[in-house]
């Protein structure tokens, strides 16, 4: 482990992307590589071979952009000619559950090898699972009745019943989900407790916290205190001896909000009594109207020192959405600029934090991080980032420059030289387009493009009505480097 981390960008893309490649980095460390969500196009990105050099595959959550070639790699893994092994998956026990339930219908049947007839085929013939992060003591279960009967119960993990005086079950009018009511016994308020603790928690979660270890010696850890999305959703934390990685998930990081959901006693407004109330076990229903407090001080403490010391890879947003953190929000985050890159944002955005992009190559070194290209390693000291209509720029300051940096209520934005931008002007920069990690002058003339040619140098091909021709040109990378 003496080179740090080394983070390769599959995907980074936003979930309604026109021309992105979804969520997807693999994590290199050693002679250990681990893929962390599998929404970008694996076999485009890594090929066959790639993949059979993968130690495992971890998912953050369910949603397609994070999960979408999941069933892909399991039929691969299992129907490639020299290539039988089970995918071997890290997760907590909720979103495993979800990974159970949504890929049955691409799983669970196929035909023999003869095409003669439809067999069964059972998930952990795919799948081989290890847990990562502790079990619930609790869970909603069905239970045989008697006389061909079923009936949903909360059960510990011994077996026993919980009562309604301890646990209700809630089952929505709009999805029939049960979820899980719960009393907290210290504050004796009613809960989600899948929302309300933390992974710390040992009055709902077991003590042993299942933190993997690999080979290498390095370790994955489910967190989840600072992970706020709605469905079922951890962030994983990769950790050497000298380094900690931590990819974040979808998530809305804002101590304004954190602080209300621990802060905030809710009022219930059941539609029964309160004696009907107290003795229900099953009850159909909003479980919002029962919850009296969403997160506990616990879990908010756990929230803001999840990163401390850590590389975080962030997901950001740009027009207020609710499960992502807005680029105005992050002054009011737990994040550090100079210790957080940030990725699955929109197709356009400008920002003074690092941006992520598909195939980048970033090493983590102690608590930095710079840019892999080649055998070298780059800081990332530009003063502006910009992804637009597909491309990576980077912005110099320079008061002669041809772009200006405009503040839109919070918000960035580039404008040309002598067309007036949005909101207020900040600072002028010479942008430079990347392709490969390295920096060319962002061209102006439509009838200009940059090509990278088979031997990694990049042309600037000039078309006119008679054909193309094209020049090598120079990187300014080294140039822009500051001292």
């Amino acid at each position: 482990m003496k080179d740090g981390i080394t983070l390769y960008v599959l995907g980074d893309s936003g979930p309604f992307s026109r021309m992105g490649k979804s969520i997807g980095y693999r994590v290199t460390i050693g002679k250990s590589s681990y893929l962390v969500d599998c929404g970008a196009p694996l076999f485009q990105q890594i090929g066959g071979h790639g993949l059979k050099e993968i130690s495992g595959l971890t998912v953050t959550h369910c949603h397609d952009d994070h999960k979408r070639w999941f069933t892909d790699l399991a039929l691969f893994n299992m129907y490639a000619a020299d290539f039988t092994n089970r995918v071997s998956l890290l997760t907590s026990e909720a979103i495993h559950d979800d990974l159970v339930a949504t890929s049955a219908a691409a799983l669970d049947r196929s035909l023999t090898r003869d095409s003669s007839k439809v067999i069964d085929i059972a998930y952990e013939d795919y799948i081989d699972y290890e847990i990562v992060g502790p079990r619930a003591r609790y869970r909603i279960t069905s239970v045989e009745e008697g006389n061909g009967k079923t009936g949903l119960y909360v059960i510990d993990t011994a077996g026993n019943v919980a009562g309604p005086e301890k646990a209700k079950i809630v089952i929505s009018n709009k999805t029939r989900r049960p979820r899980l009511l719960f009393r907290d016994p210290d504050s004796k308020e009613w809960i989600e407790p899948e929302n309300y603790y933390p992974f710390s928690s040992n009055v709902f979660y077991g003590e042993d916290k299942n933190i993997y270890r690999d080979k290498e010696g390095f370790t994955i850890e489910a967190i989840k205190a600072p992970v706020w999305h709605g469905v079922p959703a951890v962030g994983f934390k990769f950790s050497t001896d000298k380094e900690t990685l931590v990819f974040s998930s979808d998530t809305v990081n804002d101590l304004d909000l954190w602080k209300r959901l621990y802060t905030k006693k809710r009022k219930q407004t059941p539609g029964m009594s309160k004696k009907e109330f107290e003795a229900a076990s099953v009850i159909y229903g909003d479980i919002n109207d029962y919850i009296e407090r969403v997160w506990s001080k616990e879990r908010y403490d756990q929230a803001i020192h999840a990163y401390d010391s850590a590389i975080v890879i962030h997901d950001i947003s740009v027009n207020a959405g609710a499960v992502h953190t807005d680029y105005r929000g992050l002054k009011n985050s737990t994040l550090k600029q100079n210790r957080t890159i940030l990725t699955h944002g929109p197709d356009k955005i400008t920002s003074e934090w690092v941006l992520c992009n598909s195939e980048k190559n970033f090493r983590i070194k102690g608590n930095k991080f710079f840019e892999k290209v080649d055998d070298r390693l780059y800081p990332l000291n530009a003063d502006v980032y910009h992804k637009d209509a597909g491309k990576y720029y980077v912005g110099y300051k320079n008061e002669r420059g041809l772009y200006t940096v405009n503040d839109n209520e919070g918000l960035l934005d580039l404008s040309r030289e002598g067309a007036a931008g949005p909101g207020r002007p900040l600072f002028k920069v010479d942008l430079y387009e990347v392709i490969a990690g390295r920096f060319y002058p962002k061209l102006e003339d439509e009838n200009s493009s940059y090509r990278t040619r088979k031997d990694g140098r990049v042309e600037l091909v000039e078309s006119t009505e008679e054909g193309s021709r094209g020049r090598i040109v120079e990187d300014y990378r080294d140039r822009l480097l500051k001292k």
